[in-house]
């Protein structure tokens, strides 16, 4: 075999070697999307009217027409390494959050029932004029309270001014500064009964990252146990119908009567 048949064949070789890992690593992509598309992501934030996160993405045929009717360019659509579920919808608050459109046109234009308008409308029927952007359940805005210059004592009501539900989602509370002695603080305090997780708070905060975010409503609030209400809240007590009397308790129960704990000398 001659020098120039040696060459050629080593070419053939190093151009195989170089087409085989390029579709090793375009598969590899492709299967990594595959799989991040199945997954569920806790703290993404999806399109007002989403329905619960494992329905969603049974439901979302990634076909971008939320995206596409946006006026606001605020819904992106997941690539690969964003860490979210490939295809899928979602916003990025600090960058660019909701604004709030009263047509919510993202919901109205979702085909499958993943973006679900009855969770976004008075009436729960399919026209719009039973529409209610307040009603949007995005996420809950957190506050740093270590971060927060308003409970530094610093003046700053960005975030109360931004809110699209002001006096109602987003407060400003008035407490004395016990730091000072002499001063007052105005800080902002969220309502996770009206904050619709829109982020516009978090957009506008003025911290180098983001004091007030939003999350997931999953992740940022707790739950009542079943044996408390708010005895002022009548509709609360709906919460509780139904609760047996009787009581499992994770501890034995004492055997002795509460007189016996009051006659303890360490009492």
């Amino acid at each position: 075999m001659g020098n120039e048949e040696k060459m050629s064949d080593r070419r053939n070789f190093l151009h195989s070697m170089v087409r085989s890992l390029g579709a090793a690593t375009v598969g590899g992509l492709a299967w990594t999307g595959f799989l991040d598309g199945k997954k569920v992501y806790a703290t993404i934030l999806r399109p007002p009217g989403a329905v619960p996160e494992r329905e969603f993405l049974a439901k979302c045929t990634k076909c971008g027409l939320c995206v596409e009717v946006c006026p606001f360019k605020a819904l992106v659509l997941a690539k690969p390494g964003d860490e979210r579920p490939v295809g899928t919808p979602y916003f990025r608050m600090r960058e660019n959050p909701c604004r709030m459109c009263g047509d919510i046109p993202c919901t109205v234009n979702c085909p499958t029932g993943a973006l679900d308008r009855s969770l976004v409308s008075d009436s729960g029927g399919p026209g719009s004029p039973g529409l209610n952007i307040n009603r949007a359940k995005i996420g809950l805005a957190v506050i740093d309270r270590e971060t927060c210059i308003a409970y530094w004592g610093i003046q700053c009501d960005a975030c109360y001014r931004a809110c699209p539900v002001i006096d109602k989602a987003i407060t400003v509370e008035y407490t004395r500064n016990e730091r000072t002695g002499k001063h007052a603080m105005l800080a902002p305090v969220v309502h996770s009964g009206h904050c619709t997780g829109c982020g516009l708070c978090e957009h506008v905060c003025v911290t180098k990252k983001a004091s007030i975010f939003v999350l997931p409503r999953e992740l940022a609030m707790g739950e009542p146990s079943d044996r408390y209400i708010r005895g002022w809240d009548d509709a609360d007590e709906a919460r509780i119908q139904g609760i047996p009397d009787e009581t499992e308790t994770v501890t034995p129960r004492s055997e002795k009567s509460p007189l016996d704990y009051l006659n303890k000398e360490d009492f």
